[in-house]
């Protein structure tokens, strides 16, 4: 196992362009763009290994070390807090955490304010901050129902165009902080295996600038 740097991808689209950039950057797995029934792809040549995970856990298999890297989106690290190194903001997956509302909602401050979201963390930290109380109704998915059918006053989550938003009825009331996907290390991977980590983040660095002077 030493001699691969475990890479640990997240599912679906983002995966997708994440995969792209590394495959730009001279770790191409051909295994893995025609996946079959296997669970993770190598490329011996440029010695890497790939797995790919549902988001939110991809920082799990980084901070446990059955990944050495892994790229996962600023929301989760900043959700969950994982004990892993952030090596590199790729530029992918941009969006915003931010508080919604039905358009015509009023804040009444005598009340407590029911909060909908999956980031149960951030939506705490957030409140508190402000001094606001809450009352957390914690949703995995279809966040933006629960103010729709009076389950809650307010949602917190990702918006990335605020169509979905729109179709439903809801407007971002307050933007907590912008989101996009990052490159992390296990920290005691990264001792191991710093010379070819750092290659690999330095690569994906100068694959990310080209990108972004050829959209400039």
């Amino acid at each position: 196992m030493n001699e691969f740097v475990n890479i640990a991808l997240p599912k679906g689209r983002l995966g997708e362009k994440v995969y792209e950039m590394f495959a730009a950057s001279g770790y191409r797995c051909p295994e893995l763009e025609n996946p079959d029934r296997r669970l993770t792809f190598e490329n011996k040549e440029a010695g890497v290994r790939y797995f790919c995970v549902k988001p939110s856990d991809v920082a799990i298999y980084v901070e446990k070390g059955a990944a050495d890297i892994g790229v996962a989106g600023k929301d989760i690290l900043l959700e969950y807090k994982p004990d892993v190194y952030e090596l590199l903001d790729v530029g992918l997956g941009k969006c915003r955490m931010c508080v919604a509302a039905p358009k015509n909602f009023r804040d009444d401050n005598r009340r407590t304010l029911r909060v909908a979201t999956k980031f149960v963390h951030t939506a705490k930290e957030h409140f508190s901050r402000t001094g606001r109380e809450i009352d957390i109704i914690k949703l995995n998915g279809s966040i933006e129902l629960a103010p729709i059918l009076g389950l809650s006053d307010v949602i917190v989550d990702i918006v990335e165009t605020g169509t979905t938003l729109k179709q439903n009825g809801l407007v971002v009331i307050d933007t907590l902080f912008d989101i996009s996907a990052r490159l992390i290390a296990n920290k005691s991977g990264y001792r191991f295996k710093r010379e070819k980590i750092n290659e690999i983040k330095t690569k994906l660095e100068t694959c990310k600038e080209n990108k972004d002077d050829k959209n400039s």
